[in-house]
């Protein structure tokens, strides 16, 4: 029921007794150790744990013969402190010797080989070696199926394990193959409340749920719950994993309300059943600060995320992977905010944690790239930007099959610079390429297949082929009405892109009709001070502006604006975007001094935010010179002389920095977004 300080008085209490009554090399005085050590470790203090590991081991190498089964148990144990410690070159030497110790004193096909095999297989499923994880959970499996019967729970055990390596490679028809094997063995093996099935459950739901089919991700996630709700104590920390899972469903979603009253009810039980500075604990802190991050409400992100943090601190060694999530997390909060330079610190301590505690390849070290490579690709560095990214395929490529849904997110984010760059071929390339995967690996309606279309739609749209840009957008929107709820932010976007490509072809009431559905979704599932309330509110202005409709345009602008004043620090891109467009209401209603003043607050934002050479501080000194030229000489468009000698019309919209472009963005960043957060994504099962 997880009361540690009344286990370890306990077995301290026996161990008192032995330590009168036996001689100090006594096997039962190892025991001992063993049992304490053992509390330490569900508590989470793996130092205490290792401490009295090693003091059973010492123990059992006095009093054993070098070949005796209790110290393979004994390197068993030392080995799993160090698999959770996130050591797991130190897992893998002690799980090797304990395999060893076995392999001479027992028969081949015992079954205590198999757990060494599994022992193996955990460790380099960590380290993100999956074929070798495969291969020791094969060779686990082979022995359990000599040695036990056909529906022994122990094989459950190994269709598991070989279930979750193919969830890890992103093959989740196999996952789901070997889940199910798992699920039909532990159905006729045990009786209907045992927790072992409500693990099974998890794990069928978790594939669902990598799945994007979130209906049936959440019916297994609470078949899952109600076995735990009837066969656990209220604060048993499985029933808060439960709750957890639950909530992660509802997040993605797009329900923040309820994912916050699931990831509350965990928290809740970790506090009354953890010590304070348990791991788990850190965990749900980042959960709970995920949800807040989603919400756009950074301050409560972060403060979440600093808490979690802390514990980590305390609890784990300075290279445990974990740190460098929570690294990770904060450094997600400092991008969303505009503050590029913070983002990179922590984005750049996860990344040096990940490069010392895991292996060159892991799939979680293209992540750290692919973070890094997003700031750049932000603050308009496009060559460092492609640098990183181009880190995270190489690994991406040689770590994941060719049609894992990492790859594609690796080519979308390349595509993305391209496009930023302005090389519409190479952009078309490289997002094509991720489209190819996706249509591969994904179900036709996952929503990701409809962020590739939105993310080609991009580039058709900066190409100037509305047409084209509009169905690619009208594909990705008819995947959203199919797999999302009616209110899920996504399709909000959807309607944004379409919109916009109704405004870049003039047809005003079109593009007015789509940015209102996109704000009556906002509206619903947003709160009150939500950035993409106001993005919308933006976006509305704009058409007004442009059907010459000033005050009303002033109206939604500045709705827009109270919204990013309250929700986002002073020096965020987005304000920068809402100065510049309430100065082009002024400029179209042709008072250029007002304008002015507009652009200059826009871009001293932007001076502080961005390096010197990005694009759109260049747009910035565009505007000004306009602006200023039509104080001077007023004039509703003025003659700039081309080396070729002939006349260009240059108006400030041609220069405008719309909404459109940031939330197109933010669809793009989506799927990025997804394995960004890796504390929304990291399951409880």
């Amino acid at each position: 029921m997880g009361d540690y300080s009344k286990a370890l008085e306990f077995y301290e209490k026996a161990h008192q007794i032995y330590e009168k009554a036996l001689p100090p090399n006594h096997p039962s005085l190892a025991t001992s150790y063993n049992n304490i050590g053992g509390v330490y470790h569900d508590m989470g203090d793996y130092s205490k744990a290792l401490e009295f590991y090693e003091k059973a081991h010492k123990t059992y190498e006095k009093a054993l013969p070098p070949n005796h089964p209790s110290l393979a148990t004994s390197y068993n144990n030392i080995g799993l402190v160090y698999n959770n410690m996130g050591d797991y070159s130190k897992a893998l030497e002690f799980y090797e010797k304990a395999y060893k110790i076995k392999e001479k004193s027992l028969p081949p096909n015992h079954p205590e080989l198999a757990t060494s095999y599994n022992n193996i297989g955990l460790v380099y499923n960590n380290m993100g070696d999956y074929s070798k994880a495969l291969e020791f959970y094969e060779k686990a499996h082979k022995i359990k199926e000599k040695a036990l019967p056909p529906n022994h729970p122990e094989l459950a055990t190994s269709y598991g394990n070989i279930g979750e390596v193919y969830n890890n490679i992103g093959d989740y028809s196999k996952a789901l193959e070997f889940y199910q094997k798992d699920l039909e063995i532990t159905k006729k093996a045990l009786p209907p409340n045992h927790p072992s099935l409500a693990t099974s459950y998890n794990n069928i739901g978790l594939v669902y749920y990598n799945m994007s089919d979130y209906p049936k991700a959440l019916e297994f996630y609470e078949k899952a719950n109600r076995i735990y709700e009837k066969v656990l104590p209220p604060n048993h920390p499985s029933l808060a994993k439960a709750y957890g899972n639950i909530g992660q469903v509802y997040n993605n979603m797009g329900d923040y309300s309820k994912t916050l009253e699931f990831y509350e009810k965990a928290h809740k039980i970790y506090e009354k059943a953890l010590p304070p500075n348990h791991p788990d604990l850190g965990f749900s802190y980042n959960n709970v600060g995920s949800v807040y991050g989603d919400m756009n409400d950074y301050s409560k992100a972060l403060k979440f995320y600093e808490k979690g943090l802390e514990i980590y601190e305390k609890a784990l060694p300075p290279n445990h992977p974990d740190l460098g999530f929570s690294y990770n997390n904060i450094g997600q909060v400092y991008n969303n905010i505009g503050d590029y330079s913070k983002a990179l610190v922590f984005y750049d301590k996860a990344l040096k944690i990940r490069e010392k505690a895991l292996l060159p390849n892991h799939p979680t070290l293209a992540t750290s790239y692919n973070n890094i490579g997003q700031v750049y690709n932000k603050m308009g560095d496009y060559s460092k930007a492609l640098e990183y990214y181009e880190k995270a395929l190489k690994i991406s490529k040689k770590a994941l099959p060719p049609n894992h849904p990492d790859l594609a997110t690796s080519y979308n984010n390349i595509g993305l610079v391209y496009n930023n760059m302005g090389d519409y071929p190479k952009a078309l390339e490289f997002h094509d390429k991720a489209h190819k995967i996706y249509e591969k690996a994904l179900s036709p309606n996952h929503p990701d297949l409809a962020i590739s279309y939105s993310d080609i739609g991009l580039v058709y749209n900066n190409m100037g082929d509305y047409s084209k840009a509009l169905e690619l957008y009208d594909k990705a929107h008819k995947i959203y009405e199919t797999a999302l709820p009616a209110n899920h932010s996504h399709l909000a976007t959807s309607y944004n892109n379409i919109g916009t490509m109704y405004k870049n072809m003039c047809d005003y009431a079109k593009a007015l009709e789509c940015y209102e559905k996109a704000l009556k979704i906002r509206e619903k599932a947003a709160f009150p001070n939500h950035v993409d309330l106001a993005i919308c509110y933006g976006t509305i202005g704009q058409v007004y502006n442009d059907i010459g409709n000033y005050s009303k345009a002033f109206d939604f602008h500045n709705q827009a604006h109270k919204i990013f004043e309250k929700a986002l620090p002073p020096n965020h891109p987005h304000l920068a975007t809402c100065y510049n467009n309430i100065g082009q209401v002024y400029y179209s209603m042709g008072d250029y001094s007002k304008a002015l003043d507009f652009y200059e607050r826009a871009y001293k934002i932007r001076e502080q935010a961005l390096p010197p050479d990005h694009p759109d501080l260049a747009i910035c000194y565009v505007l000004f010179y306009i602006s200023s030229i039509k104080i001077i000489l007023p004039m509703s468009v003025f003659l700039v002389q081309p080396a070729s000698g002939t006349n260009v019309k240059v108006g400030v919209d041609d220069f405008n920095i719309t909404y459109a472009t940031i939330e197109t963005d933010s669809v793009s960043n989506c799927h990025f977004i997804l394995i960004d957060g890796e504390y929304e994504e990291r399951q409880f099962a």
